[in-house]
């Protein structure tokens, strides 16, 4: 049974409606004030907000406003009572209401309006619960597929060291090709995994002072070899600092790492020749940290750029990977507060710039 929270501070309005919404075979709380409406939301919210602009101590607009403000609560539609002035109506709408009814009120109008509502919150409710449960079916998914690829890594890695008994030089090759395409696997499987975490709020970060210079000069030693193995070079532009000068945000160490071995990791995949340099800029003191990472790629497209960080958007290249990495990049920018910005062109390389505040 849907609930409807009517609010008036006239005990005659009160009454006409209740008479006109109760054959309807809704559950109907009536409240004659702004604060004891908001109290009967943070109790048990309803389904529908039916609520008179023009009340003393609090109006409606107020009201509108403080149930908008709160993001604990779900959706919920609210249809204003209002005059025929129409700043009533402007100003109401501007402050987050779903809809209006004039009064006088009309009966079939008033009942129309609370069904087209209703429908709407079923329709937004479904929407999520369908959300929830393939957030809840990805979590499984990513958990189940890692253990056993886990397993094999560790297999396979036995098999490589002659654990079990010698193999050929031809094994041998077969078996780091299989340990290669495990890893790269496992590496989507996580990323997935913490791309979920993120879109389901349950992403524990850990807040403290970090140099990022030294997280740039760890991912640069790690994936150095991917680099020259392709035949390019990866550098740290020469900074106008000292290098022992630390350059320091406040933000979660490992996430950030991952943020940056993601960019870095993709500059390598994505170009053929030249080279990828990442700058990293210290501003004066409570401004912008700026990090740079430019590569000679394959470049973008204006239509690529669009939609290069949106979840599962798979560039055009033959070599793009899950679409999720991009995506869990502005996703872990988001969540230190920072920005990120992409300037490209086809054939012409690529520059990521990230903007952090500096700690």
């Amino acid at each position: 049974m849907d609930r409807i929270l009517v609010v008036d501070d006239t005990p005659d309005n009160l009454a006409l409606i209740e008479i006109i919404l109760e054959d309807e075979g809704y559950e109907l709380i009536l409240v004659s004030s702004g604060a004891e409406a908001l109290a009967e939301v943070d109790r048990l919210p309803p389904d529908l907000i039916l609520l008179d602009i023009m009340m003393p101590e609090m109006n409606g607009y107020e009201v509108t406003r403080r149930v908008r403000q709160n993001s604990k609560l779900p959706y919920i539609p609210i249809l204003l009572l209002t005059a025929h002035q129409t700043s009533d109506v402007v100003e109401g709408l501007e402050s987050g209401a779903d809809d209006f009814v004039r009064k006088p009120v009309d009966v079939d109008e008033l009942a129309a309006r609370v069904r087209s509502l209703l429908r709407l919150k079923h329709s937004i409710d479904e929407r999520e619960q369908l959300a929830l449960q393939r957030q809840d079916f990805i979590a499984h998914l990513t958990h189940d597929l890692r253990t056993p690829l886990v397993a094999a890594d560790k297999m396979l890695k036995l098999f490589q060291q002659e654990a079990f008994c010698p193999i050929s030089p031809d094994m041998h090759q077969a078996i780091s090709a299989m340990i290669r395409s495990n890893y790269h696997l496992m590496q989507i499987v996580d990323t997935l995994l913490e791309v979920q975490c993120y879109e389901a709020g349950a992403k524990t970060l850990t807040f403290i002072p970090c140099n990022l210079r030294e997280i740039v000069e760890e991912v640069v030693q790690e994936l150095k070899h991917l680099a020259e193995g392709k035949g390019l070079t990866l550098t740290i532009e020469p900074s106008t600092q000292p290098e022992s000068t630390p350059v320091k945000v406040l933000g979660d160490y490992l996430e950030l790492r991952r943020m940056l071995t993601n960019l870095v990791g993709n500059a390598i995949k994505f170009t053929e020749e030249g080279s990828i340099e990442i700058g990293i800029t210290a501003p004066p003191p409570g401004d912008r940290i700026v990090l740079i990472v430019r590569d000679t790629g394959a470049g973008l497209s204006p239509q690529e750029l669009e939609r290069m960080f949106q979840r599962f958007h798979k560039g055009t290249h033959q070599q793009s990977g899950s679409g999720l990495g991009l995506h869990l990049v502005s996703r872990i920018v988001q969540a230190h507060k920072g920005t990120i910005k992409v300037d490209s062109q086809p054939n012409c390389g690529s520059a990521f710039t990230i903007y952090l505040p500096a700690y």
